[in-house]
């Protein structure tokens, strides 16, 4: 257990030496979040697949109920019940378009995960940034619970619970507690927490910040203090679901699965649940009563309860959706959390854009029409006044929009267009437009993974470290 302590204390110094100028201590976050003994109690696995690249090291780190998928490399880290996806890495010879240029891809991409702390964060990979097309860096940073690393480099930050970096390259940097960030780039910055901010230069802006009083409510984080609020509450009733999973090697699927779709070997699905043609459940969600139809997703962390999805949905890493309704073609956005109740449910028109970070917790029910975008905080038909407006009215701004507490610059229409056609991606690339031969994507080459486990040290003075390793295809 001593090296598991030095490795702890180097990765803590660095990330306080890149974050002084906050005068930021990632000490008290750190230790009490994840006693060292803990991370000797779980196995690691990894995916393998024969469609997708493969090659994963391991050097003086911690693995402690991690998944690896893809290319990875991880060199003195602690990745803590984290999920690194890595089933969209460039290849050699791609092609990497960026502002109307062609750039070649010069060697297999990979993730490398360096002097880090990921405590149960999601990790998919691909980055969108031109300058390193061939290594995603998570390097000198701290993430904390439920936090989603999407296509962003990090180096030298602090991700607070719930938060979500996305398509950002990211330096020095903290970001507060459910803070969305989508801005292309950032350094030294000090995200507030609750905010919710997706920027594209010269095109758009998009911000809402949630009040203390909810953020309170719902997650808060003090040093000296694990996470705590509704969203961890409903995480840990949860709990048990999935240590059963974890707990049998061979364990047969619990429901039919149909053509073209996955249902991945470490989700949870219980109840009179439904999976149609072209569906994706990824690892670690969770289905309970749940009715997907044909396209629809439900991506890693993802919980979706006493709910019916038409198709071709996207709820996105970390989407929580009770007691819904949910025409088709319906986005929600990273760690949204929607509940309706038996007496309150939620009903969500086609064609609908619930932003990441939106949180509708509902005390009556409630019926969003159509073509409907969404954000911030909702309980009731009142407060979708100001937290809700349709496309066409978004579509025609020009200049700038304020409602509520959103502050919108720029052009609706390039942002809806921006929205829509990442959408259309997604559901792409998930293999929901899957024909039978053509239009392959993760739901059917999902099908062919398989998995293999790893244990650390059981003791002495590497307990709870992983043995160096090289593994290859």
């Amino acid at each position: 257990m001593k090296q598991l302590g030095n490795l702890m204390d180097r990765i803590i110094a660095r990330i306080n030496v890149n974050l002084r100028e906050f005068q930021f201590d990632a000490e008290p976050l750190v230790r009490r979040t994840i006693p060292l003994g803990r991370l000797v109690k779980f196995y690691a696995f990894y995916g393998i697949s024969p469609r997708q690249g493969f090659h994963f090291r391991i050097f003086r780190s911690s693995l402690s109920g991690s998944y690896f998928l893809g290319r990875c490399t991880v060199d003195h880290a602690v990745v803590y019940k984290s999920d690194i996806r890595g089933d969209e890495l460039k290849a050699k010879g791609d092609r990497f378009h960026f502002q109307g240029a062609e750039i070649p891809v010069c060697d297999d991409e990979n993730i490398r995960i360096k002097d880090a702390c990921l405590i149960k964060t999601l990790v998919h990979c691909y980055t969108h940034d031109p300058e390193i097309l061939e290594e995603f860096l998570i390097q000198n940073t701290v993430s904390m619970h439920y936090a989603n690393i999407h296509g962003s480099p990090v180096e030298g930050c602090f991700i607070g619970p719930f938060a979500t970096v996305d398509l950002t390259t990211i330096h020095d940097s903290v970001i507060g507690a459910f803070s969305y960030v989508q801005a292309g780039e950032l350094s030294h910055q000090n995200i507030e927490p609750g905010t919710v901010w997706v920027h594209a230069k010269d095109a758009f802006d998009f911000r809402y910040i949630f009040s203390n009083n909810v953020l309170e409510k719902y997650i808060s984080l003090e040093p000296g203090a694990s996470p705590r609020g509704i969203f961890i509450d409903f995480i840990r009733d949860r709990k048990m679901d999935f240590q059963k999973i974890f707990d049998v090697v061979n364990l047969k699927a619990p429901i039919s699965i149909p053509r073209g779709a996955s249902l991945n070997r470490y989700a949870v699905v219980k109840g009179d649940s439904v999976i149609g043609e072209n569906v994706l459940v990824a690892q670690r969600a969770c289905l309970e009563n749940a009715w997907l139809g044909k396209g629809a997703n439900a991506q890693e962390n993802c919980y979706i309860i006493n709910s019916r999805l038409e198709g071709n949905n996207v709820t996105a890493h970390g989407g929580k959706i009770i007691h819904a309704r949910l025409g088709k073609n319906v986005f929600v956005g990273f760690n949204a959390f929607l509940r309706g109740t038996p007496e309150s449910p939620l009903e969500i028109g086609d064609r609908c854009i619930v932003m990441p970070h939106t949180i509708i917790d509902l005390d009556e029910p409630l019926k969003i029409p159509e073509d409907y975008v969404v954000w911030g905080y909702i309980r009731n038909a009142d407060d979708l006044k100001t937290h809700a407006a349709s496309v066409k009215r978004l579509s025609r701004v020009k200049k700038s929009l304020t409602l509520g507490a959103m502050r919108f610059q720029g052009s609706g229409a390039g942002f809806i267009e921006a929205f829509k056609h990442r959408i259309e991606h997604i559901l792409a690339a998930n293999g929901a437009f899957f024909d039978g031969k053509q239009n392959k994507g993760h739901a059917q080459m999902g099908q062919d993974l398989t998995f293999n486990i790893i244990h650390p040290y059981g003791k002495g003075p590497q307990k709870g470290l992983y043995p160096t390793m090289d593994i290859r295809p």
